[in-house]
């Protein structure tokens, strides 16, 4: 992450690492490769790789959401400017490139960046669904898939594919990432408004007041009175929020039931993870990724 030239690359990058977070995705090819047992370092820089990819993600993310904190922190755009921070996701991306290219393999190439085009296009689709009510449940998971799954898929299958595991495990693992970066948004959608905000990092219920349809109002919405659907028009689509929506949002979706039936398919998306993992060989960092499946859905409990 270090800049000959540009100091404020790592000032950035820098503020960005000090603020932690789970490393879940790095985490993943780590334990892919060695699950697949992998010899050597392109395991490591593959990793790096993945986690420069998401830190590209999130600094432009920040900037497009106009957010103010991430992982408890202020943001790389509130202390510096949204200039600085697209410009160092940029070079992030160029960075990512840069390494994937050291492992010399065209596939692992192919699978990064199919998986940085995904997410683009994940981001795209958002934009346009996320203040429309007649966004669908298919199309919300068509932007998971795009915005998360696709990098904790690809994170996966590189592990596998830098061991020369056999196609079987390549599979598995990235079916495995796909359902564990599923399982993982969904929760992470429902903690926005089940959430505790000095554990999440992020203020409860902001995606209600950015005005993003995630699966607990999409829910809520197909299951709405025409009562109900003109304060949904109000305040998701018009944007015309007033002191106490948040709470009236919250009693609906109760009403609905969709935090529970949201809680319920997070879950579910968790023991297909789990199940993906049954073709890999027998080790504890196969009982790990196990384990981890459990855990993205643990903190909704």
């Amino acid at each position: 992450m270090v800049s000959e030239h540009a100091p404020r690359i790592p000032e950035i990058t820098k503020h960005l690492v000090e603020a932690g977070g789970k490393r879940l995705r790095p985490m993943l090819t780590l334990a892919a490769a060695k699950l697949c047992g992998h010899q050597g370092d392109a395991d490591v820089k593959l990793a790096a790789t993945v986690e420069f990819i998401h830190t590209a993600t999130l600094l432009h993310d920040d900037v497009v959401d106009e957010s103010a904190q991430r992982r408890g922190r202020p943001t790389a755009n509130l202390l510096w400017d949204n200039k600085s921070s697209v410009l160092v996701g940029d070079y992030l991306f160029a960075r990512s490139f840069q390494l994937m290219t050291e492992t010399g393999s065209m596939r692992v190439m192919e699978i990064l960046s199919n998986a940085s085009a995904t997410i683009s296009e994940g981001e795209v689709l958002q934009l346009t669904a996320a203040q429309d009510l007649k966004t669908t449940e298919e199309v919300y998971l068509q932007v998971v898939r795009g915005k998360t799954a696709a990098l904790f898929a690809a994170a996966c299958e590189v592990g596998g594919v830098i061991s020369g595991a056999p196609e079987e495990q390549v599979d598995a693992l990235r079916a495995y990432g796909d359902a564990l970066g599923i399982a993982f948004q969904i929760a992470d959608d429902l903690l926005d408004y089940v959430g505790d905000a000095s554990s999440t990092g992020k203020n409860v219920g902001d995606d209600f007041r950015e005005r993003k349809l995630t699966l607990p109002v999409i829910r809520a919405v197909a299951l709405a009175s025409e009562q109900e659907r003109a304060f949904w028009q109000r305040t998701i689509e018009k944007g015309q929020q007033d002191e106490g929506d948040l709470d009236t949002a919250m009693e609906l979706m109760r009403a609905h039931d969709t935090l529970e039936d949201t809680r319920l398919t997070a879950e579910a998306w968790a023991r297909t993870a789990r199940e993906a993992l049954e073709v890999l060989p027998e080790h504890p960092l196969r009982e790990m990724l196990s384990d981890l499946a459990d855990y993205v859905v643990s903190r909704l409990s």
